[in-house]
């Protein structure tokens, strides 16, 4: 067994910590590590394991071990929050998306009775919103919006709600 470091917070510290618990708004897994970073605190004079804290917060002993050593290195940020993912920016952001969901619940163009997957990304691109765009993307999106440019009937839902 591995010998612990202590570790002690300082009074903004904690009170930061305790903050972010009690507000309620932050993700689940930030309010725990918070949790697993007050309960490691030596300075109120409580000395735990990592088993017990583990067993108190349901998580595992290795996660309250990576937190706290994650604290002692990097930092209070380091210990609460995830560092970014790495891999490319999405091409299309919300506000991208939104416009075309509306441009494919819009008329098709002249000469075509519905909107498709290429047709919606040459007019991404003639519009300006990106440089270059595989339709394949624009479906992925689209996919995920539950959007249906094909339908004959764009802006409506199929079964619209009775009247009562």
């Amino acid at each position: 067994m591995r010998k612990q470091i202590p570790l002690f917070l300082k009074p903004e510290q904690r009170a930061q910590l305790e903050q972010l618990i009690r507000s309620g708004n932050a993700p689940a897994r930030t309010q725990t590590r918070a949790r697993i970073l007050l309960l490691n605190d030596r300075s109120m004079g409580d000395a735990r394991t990592e088993g017990e804290i583990a067993t108190c917060l349901h998580c595992s002993a290795g996660t309250v071990g990576n937190v706290r050593t994650r604290f002692l290195k990097e930092g209070l940020d380091a210990a609460l929050y995830d560092k970014p993912r790495p891999g490319p920016v999405p091409k299309i952001t919300g506000d991208i998306e939104v416009q075309i969901a509306v441009l494919g619940c819009s008329d098709p163009p002249e000469g075509a009775a519905r909107w498709t997957m290429r047709l919606l990304a040459e007019q991404v691109v003639e519009l300006g919103l990106l440089d270059t765009i595989h339709h394949t993307t624009i479906w992925d999106r689209l996919k995920k919006t539950n959007s249906n440019p094909g339908r004959s009937n764009p802006g409506s839902s199929e079964n619209p709600r009775p009247n009562t």
